[in-house]
C-alpha cells in the first residue's frame, strides 16, 4: 500500500492535516472524502507519498546526494534545513519503480525468521539484520515499515495486512497472527512449509501445463515455416523441369498453397478464441469457470484438486484451534488453496450452512462437492475423535506424497508424448524432403 496526506478544513476555516494508506490515489480520496463528510469538514487535497532526489551542501564540506520521501517537494527541503544543510537542488524521482518481489524471496526471508527465533532472537534485532542482508529493494522498504509500525504500537493485523501485495493474503495474515501468538517461531514454520509447497505447486503447474504446450507450438510454427517458405521452392523446381509432382511432395505443395492462401484466416480462427478465452478467465465468472474445469480433466486435474485439497488441509491446521475458531480459519483455507471454485463454493454453499442451519464442518464440506471422499472421510474422523487438527495435518502430508509421486509420474509420460510429436513431425519432413531428392 501507499501512504497519501489529507488535507481538510473545518468550518472556522482550520486546516487539518493527516495520514491514510490505499492502494491507489483513487481508494486514498475517497477514504478522505468519507472521513470529511462524517465530521462535516470541507475535503481540499489529497498527495501522495513520493520519492525525492536532493543535493545538499554542509558548510566547508562537499555536497552531498541522496534520496527521501515526503509528501511535497518543501517538506524535504525543511527537513535538510533543519539539519543544516544547503539545498541546492530537490526533484521528484520520475522512475520511481519499487519492483515486484518474489514469492520464493518471501519464503525465504520467513524462514530466515523461523531459524532466528529458534535461536531465541528478539524480533526487533531479527528485522534489523534480515533488512539490512535483504537485496530486493521493495522487501528491504517493507521490512524497516513493518519494524516502525511495530515499535510504535500498532496491531498485527495492520501491520502486516497493508503488505499483502508483497507477502500474499494468507502469509500476511499469519504474520499478523504471530505477532500476537505465543509461539511465533511454530506461526512462522508454518507460513514457510505453506509457502514452499504453494511454489512447489505452480512449478509442478508450469511443468505439466505450460512447458508442454509451449513446445508444440514452437514445433508447429517451425513446421508451418518449413511447409510455407522452404518447401515451396524446392517444389517449384519440378515445375521448370515439367516434371509429375510424387505424391507426397504433391499433398505438401497443396497444403502450404493452402495455409499460404488462408493464413490470415487460419491465424485469426486460432487467436480470436484464445484470446477470448483468456480475456474471460481473468474476470470473476470467467477464474471460477477455468477452476471448476481444471479440477475435472482426467489424470491432470485429480493431482491440481488434491494439491489444492492438500493446501486447504495444511492451511487449516495452522491456524485451527477450536471450535469456535471454524469460521474464519475456513475462510482463510479456502482463499489460500489457489483455487477460486473451492473457495467460491466453501464461502457460498459450505460456510452459509454452518451459520444459518448448525451445520458441522464435514456436513458443509461434503455440501460444496469439491471434496474428495478421502478428505471427508479424514476430517469427519477428526470431528467424530476431537483430532480435526492433527487428521487435517495427515491429509496434507498424505496428499503431499502421494501427488509428489504420481506428478512426477504424469510429467514423464508427457514429455514422452512430446518426444513423440517431436519423433513424428521430424520423420515427415525427412520423408517428403527425401521423396523430393530422390527425384
Amino acid at each position: 500500500m501507499e501512504q497519501f496526506r489529507y488535507t481538510v478544513t473545518t468550518v472556522a476555516g482550520k486546516q487539518i492535516k493527516g495520514v491514510l494508506e490505499a492502494n491507489n490515489k483513487k481508494e486514498a480520496k475517497a477514504a478522505a472524502l468519507e472521513f470529511a463528510a462524517k465530521r462535516r469538514l470541507t475535503f481540499q487535497s489529497i498527495d501522495k507519498k513520493a520519492t525525492f532526489l536532493y543535493k545538499a551542501q554542509k558548510s566547508g564540506q562537499e555536497p552531498t546526494t541522496g534520496e527521501l520521501q515526503a509528501f511535497s517537494k518543501t517538506e524535504v527541503q525543511a527537513a535538510l534545513e533543519k539539519l543544516g544543510f544547503r539545498v541546492l537542488s530537490v526533484n521528484k524521482k520520475l522512475l520511481d519503480f519499487k519492483g515486484k518481489v518474489p514469492s520464493s524471496e518471501v519464503s525465504s526471508w520467513i524462514r530466515l525468521c523461523a531459524d532466528l527465533l529458534k535461536e531465541n532472537l528478539p524480533y526487533d534485532e531479527i528485522l534489523t539484520l534480515l533488512g539490512e542482508d535483504t537485496p530486493n529493494k521493495r522487501l528491504k522498504e517493507t521490512i524497516k515499515q513493518i519494524q516502525q509500525d511495530l515499535k510504535e504500537g500498532k496491531e498485527g493485523k495492520e501491520v502486516f495486512g497493508k503488505h499483502e501485495d508483497v507477502f500474499g493474503k494468507f502469509p500476511a495474515y499469519m504474520l499478523a497472527v504471530a505477532s500476537t501468538s505465543g509461539n511465533m517461531r511454530s506461526v512462522y514454520e508454518s507460513t514457510a512449509k505453506f509457502m514452499a509447497r504453494d511454489e512447489e505447486f505452480k512449478r509442478n503447474l508450469r511443468k505439466t501445463l505450460v512447458s508442454p504446450f509451449v513446445t508444440l507450438g514452437v514445433i508447429f510454427l517451425v513446421v508451418a515455416y518449413y511447409v510455407m517458405v522452404i518447401f515451396p521452392e524446392t517444389a517449384t523446381m519440378f515445375e521448370k523441369f515439367g516434371k509429375p509432382l510424387p505424391p507426397m511432395t504433391a499433398k505438401t505443395m497443396a497444403f502450404s498453397n493452402f495455409l499460404s492462401n488462408n493464413w490470415m484466416i487460419i491465424v485469426a480462427a486460432i487467436l480470436i478464441p484464445v484470446i477470448g478465452l483468456i480475456i474471460y478467465t481473468r474476470t470473476e465468472q470467467g477464474k471460477l469457470w477455468k477452476d471448476k474445469v481444471v479440477i475435472r480433466i482426467p489424470v491432470i486435474g485429480e493431482l491440481l484438486h488434491k494439491t489444492s485439497i492438500e493446501i486447504f488441509a495444511r492451511v487449516f491446521y495452522s491456524l485451527y484451534s477450536g471450535s469456535g475458531q471454524n469460521i474464519e480459519v475456513i475462510k482463510i483455507a479456502s482463499e489460500a488453496c489457489r483455487n477460486n471454485y473451492i473457495a467460491y463454493q466453501m464461502n457460498n454453499v459450505g460456510i452459509p450452512m454452518m451459520l444459518g442451519e448448525g451445520k458441522g464442518i464435514v456436513e458443509a464440506m461434503e455440501a460444496t462437492g469439491v471434496f474428495t471422499k478421502t478428505a471427508i472421510s479424514r476430517f469427519r474422523s477428526g470431528a467424530e475423535s476431537g483430532a480435526l487438527r492433527n487428521n487435517a495435518l495427515q491429509l496434507a502430508n498424505y496428499y503431499e506424497t502421494e501427488t509428489g509421486y504420481r506428478m512426477d509420474r504424469v510429467v514423464g509420460a508427457i514429455n514422452g508424448v512430446v518426444t513423440m510429436v517431436i519423433m513424428t513431425v521430424m520423420i515427415g519432413l525427412t520423408v517428403v524432403s527425401s521423396e523430393t531428392s530422390v527425384m
